[in-house]
Parts: C-alpha cells; sequence; structure tokens
C-alpha cells in the first residue's frame, strides 16, 4: 500500500492538472461566454425573442452548475479521471445533436441538458482535483486554471463570429463539438492522490456523497447564500455582453472585441490575485467581499454606457468598463474557490466546489433569463445590468458575515503556518480564545 504524503506537493504533476484544468475551464466557461454571439442568428433564424434564445445558454449553465455535486460524488466515489473524460463526450455529443436542431427544444435538450450534464461532470472534479495538488500556491493554481475562460474567449469569440459568417451557426455547433471533445484527454491527465485529511473509506448515502453535511457549518452558510445571489447576476455577461455591444451600435466583430476585452481582462486578473492571495497579507474572505463588490459596480458601469454613434465606432466607454468588470471578476473568480479549503479542510473540497457550483445555478438560471426578459419590456440591457449588479452587490455583502472578512477590534496573531489541509478557517476552540496579554493569546477579538 503507497503511504500517503505529508500533504499536497505544490508542484510537481501539479502543475500538469493545472494545465488539464486550464483547458476544461476555457472549454466549459469560456466557451459559454461566446456563445453569446450565436443567439441573434438562433433568435432570426427560429423568430423568437431574446428571452427565448437566452434560455439556451441559461439551461446549459444552470445544468452544468446544478449537476455538479453529482460530478463530485462521482469523482469521490469513482475519481476524477473516468469521470471528466465522460463528461467531455457528452459535452461534444450535446454540441453535434443540436447542430441539427429543427426547434428550439432541440438546442434545449442538446446544448442546455446534454452538453450541460457533461459540463457537470468536468469542471468540479477538475478544480477540486487541483486544489488538492497545492497548499501554499493554491489560489494562484486555481487562478492560473481559470485563466483558460479569459483566453478561451480571447481566441473563440472572434473565431465563433467567423465561423458563424462562414459556415451559419449549424456548421459552428458541429465544430464546437469536435473542439469539446479535447476534454476527454485532459480528463486522463488527472492523476489520483491520496492525502491525510481524506476520509478512510468513500462517503456512503447519497446526502454523504453529495457532501450536504457542509451546510450545518455557519461559516459555509454564509458563503453560500451570498454566492447563490452573486451567481445571478455574475454570469450576465457571459450570455448578453455581445449583444448588449450590438445593441449599443457596435458591429459584430465590435461586440465580439468588448467580449475578448473583457477576456483579456479576466484572464490577467486571475493570475495577479492569485499570486497576491497567496502571500496572506489579507485573509482571503476580505478579499472575497471587496472583489465581489467591485465585480458588482462594474455590472453597473457596463450597463450605463451610452450609444455608440455608428457601428463603425469602437465604443470605447464600453471597452472600457467591460474591461474595468473584468479585472474584478476575475479577481473575484480564484477567491471563490481558493476559500473553499479554508472553511471545509481539504478533504471535502471536492464536494465543496460542486456545491459551489449548484448554489450558483440557481443564480445562473434566473439571471440570463431575466435579463432577457428586462431586455425585451425595455428595449434594451441597461436594467438589466443595473439588476444583476444589484444582486452581485447583495451577495457581496452576506460575504461580509464569514470569518476574517471584517477586521478585528485588536491585532489578530494568527499561526505563521496554518494547516491548509485541516481548514485555516474553521472555527478555533472557545478554550484557545483567552483575553488580550494572555499567555496563549490569540488577539483575535471580534468586534
Amino acid at each position: 500500500m503507497t503511504p500517503k504524503p505529508a500533504g499536497p506537493p505544490d508542484g510537481g504533476w501539479g502543475w500538469v492538472v493545472a494545465a488539464a484544468a486550464f483547458v476544461v475551464n476555457g472549454l466549459s466557461y469560456g466557451l459559454l461566454r461566446s456563445l453569446g454571439l450565436a443567439l441573434p442568428d438562433l433568435a432570426e433564424h427560429f423568430d423568437r425573442t431574446a428571452q427565448d434564445t437566452a434560455w439556451v445558454s441559461a439551461l446549459a449553465l444552470a445544468v452544468q452548475q446544478a449537476a455538479s455535486p453529482v460530478g463530485s460524488a462521482l469523482s469521490t466515489r469513482w475519481g476524477a479521471r473516468p469521470v471528466v473524460m465522460v463528461g467531455g463526450i457528452l459535452t461534444s455529443l450535446g454540441f453535434i445533436f443540436s447542430a441539427f436542431a429543427s426547434s428550439l427544444l432541440h438546442l434545449y435538450l442538446g446544448l442546455g441538458i446534454l452538453a450541460g450534464s457533461g459540463w457537470a461532470l468536468v469542471f468540479a472534479p477538475a478544480l477540486g482535483t487541483l486544489s488538492r495538488y497545492f497548499s501554499r500556491r493554491r489560489v494562484l493554481a486555481v487562478g492560473l486554471a481559470l485563466t483558460g475562460n479569459g483566453a478561451s474567449s480571447l481566441l473563440l469569440a472572434p473565431a465563433l463570429q467567423l465561423l458563424l459568417d462562414t459556415f451559419g451557426w449549424r456548421g459552428a455547433l458541429l465544430l464546437l463539438g469536435a473542439i469539446t471533445l479535447h476534454l476527454t484527454p485532459c480528463g486522463a491527465l488527472l492523476r489520483p492522490l491520496a492525502l491525510p485529511g481524506d476520509p478512510p473509506v468513500p462517503p456512503r448515502g447519497p446526502l454523504a456523497a453529495l457532501g450536504l453535511g457542509l451546510f450545518t457549518r455557519r461559516s459555509f452558510l454564509v458563503f453560500a447564500l451570498g454566492t447563490a445571489l452573486v451567481g445571478a447576476g455574475y454570469f450576465v455577461p457571459y450570455v448578453h455582453l455581445a449583444p448588449h455591444a450590438l445593441d449599443r451600435g457596435l458591429g459584430g466583430y465590435g461586440a465580439a472585441l468588448v467580449v475578448s476585452v473583457a477576456a483579456v481582462a479576466d484572464a490577467g486578473a486571475r493570475l495577479v490575485c492569485g499570486w497576491l492571495a497567496d502571500q496572506g497579507w489579507v485573509p482571503l474572505p476580505r478579499l472575497l467581499a471587496v472583489f465581489g463588490t467591485l465585480t458588482g459596480l462594474g455590472l453597473l458601469a457596463v450597463g450605463l454606457v451610452p450609444v455608440v454613434g455608428s457601428e463603425e465606432g469602437w465604443g470605447v466607454s464600453l471597452l472600457a468598463t467591460a474591461g474595468a468588470y473584468g479585472l474584478s471578476a476575475g479577481c473575484y473568480a480564484p477567491l471563490i474557490f481558493g476559500v473553499l479549503p479554508g472553511l471545509v479542510g481539504i478533504g471535502g473540497v471536492v464536494q465543496a466546489t460542486g456545491l459551489v457550483m449548484m448554489l450558483m445555478s440557481l443564480g445562473g438560471l434566473l439571471g440570463p433569463p431575466l435579463s432577457g426578459f428586462l431586455r425585451d419590456e425595455t428595449g434594451d440591457f441597461t436594467t438589466s445590468f443595473l439588476v444583476c449588479g444589484s444582486l452581485v452587490l447583495s451577495g457581496s455583502f452576506i460575504y461580509m458575515g464569514l470569518p476574517g472578512a471584517l477586521p478585528s477590534c485588536h491585532p489578530a496573531s494568527s499561526p505563521a503556518t496554518p494547516p491548509p489541509e485541516r481548514g485555516e478557517l474553521l472555527p478555533v476552540p472557545q478554550v484557545a480564545r483567552l483575553s488580550p496579554g494572555g499567555p496563549h493569546s490569540t488577539l483575535d477579538t471580534a468586534c
């Protein structure tokens, strides 16, 4: 029997896992972000409203996130490698099936249900496995993997517009089916890793396998509520940033440029914020609340940009606000996963990742259709982005209830090297909280 390592290796094969997670993220969220470019073509072909076509992306996003706990449970039982490989095949089949759609219902089933189910089996297991390979550089590694979103959007946004112009939406979806099949070899790279914090036997029973017992922890419950509200607005730009740019007077390639600028800013911010967060200068929950707030303000700014004079204009104000939104959203993304080991411990991080995706699906299912409805009622996306930005701000306010999100009344002096596999943010026993000045005082008196 191979002995378990003393802790996460913090490198080695972990960088290969990070590269695999990079591609997984790019071919899931990055592709979803760019898919909004095809929605106007779908609406025109099937003679339906923006609200109706928004359900295609919204269903894919919601199913991907709502079923993520299932992917985590299967990964806990059978390992991440086979689960991710099967998910890649399902995603590819969903796109291929949708290329032959004769109604929006077929797109709901193909992209929404089938491809969404495949994405549910790849993202949470890949990201959860990555978190297990790192300790001190965990947020940086997660940030590196999550830049796949921005890099993929940067490449796929103009490429998808070119495919739509050249082959139409059917040919574009067929080619995307071939591209998403690359998720399968990425799953083969997810080598299993045994750690001291792992349970001796896999969880038995559906509730234990899904990790629903984590909701009994107050910190995770606060985190869950805030994340659900943030999810209601966070994914609206994935679906409606490109249509919003078109409504503001930009042409097709101008709208693709707006998406690309947001993607580049998003990708760069994930790396920089990941490195800064790993330095330990500011508690992760505090960073999470700050950058969540900035993301909400960025959405408000995107909704308030003026109309461009002509399609030849580049829409400088929209490019600037999209870039600002990308920076703040990019900083937020690695933090939401980087804070999990501190809340639940390394042994529960895969299950917690799946639950986080499920929570965001509640908002992901509501946000894009609500945005499309408001667009149909008002004639543009201004109200959509204002409402969704307000939801993100509300969730960020709730994050302030996490331990460490607000400064203490007295200077805190936490241990220099907290054990990540046990959860840095788990409640400290009361016996360790002596009065300031005592021989073993933590000086962590809450306000």
